[in-house]
């Protein structure tokens, strides 16, 4: 079985030194243990950084990228980004609510997050396949056309690193701890 280091700025290899540099200062000393497993390979983690932050200049309000990326977690059963978004969406205002729904995977109360929630899932779960009615749901409910292309950005984008952490083992960083979540929390909901 291979097993990936966490590297430090120190220990990456040349072309992810300065991408880690600049993460450890844009999170205020910490670098998540995420780009620590990415630095392996310079391009996955220069790419993962940029799709980030394209993704936050889609259509998608703060929000609205927050349940597309903790609904990927949660069908791709991603330990260290269920954790990691969870208090990053708390950070970011997402409803403890929402955030409790997202991480088993039941409804959003509101009508039109629920639907973004939806799509996103069955986005997910078709390989992009997508139904002609699931479309028309999310167009109905105010969605666009480009709302489907920034809804494919982010699962491509959380696609890349959910299956590093399957394969890395990712460790949960200290400061996402608490908010700690594992595949049997989705099982427990599937029993139900």
């Amino acid at each position: 079985m291979a097993e990936f280091k966490v590297h430090t700025p120190e220990t990456a290899p040349e072309a992810s030194k300065a991408l880690l540099e600049k993460s450890q200062k844009a999170f205020g000393g910490m670098i998540p243990n995420l780009y620590g497993v990415m630095a392996e390979s310079p391009a996955l983690l220069e790419t993962y950084q940029a799709l980030g932050k394209l993704f936050a200049k889609t259509s998608l309000s703060r929000y609205e990228q927050q349940i597309v990326w903790l609904a990927v977690n949660y069908e791709n059963e991603c330990t260290y980004c269920m954790a990691a978004h969870s208090v990053v969406a708390k950070g970011v205002g997402v409803s403890d609510d929402d955030v409790n729904a997202l991480r088993i995977g039941t409804p959003l109360a509101d009508a039109k997050h629920e639907t973004l929630r939806r799509f996103t899932v069955h986005m997910v779960q078709a390989r992009g396949w997508a139904d002609p009615a699931e479309i028309e749901t999310l167009l109905a409910a105010g969605y666009t056309n480009q709302t489907i292309l920034d809804v494919i950005l982010g699962i491509g984008h959380k696609t890349l690193s959910n299956y590093t952490n399957h394969i890395a083992h990712t460790p949960v960083d200290k400061a996402f701890r608490k908010a700690e979540w594992s595949a049997d929390d989705k099982q427990a909901d599937a029993a139900a």
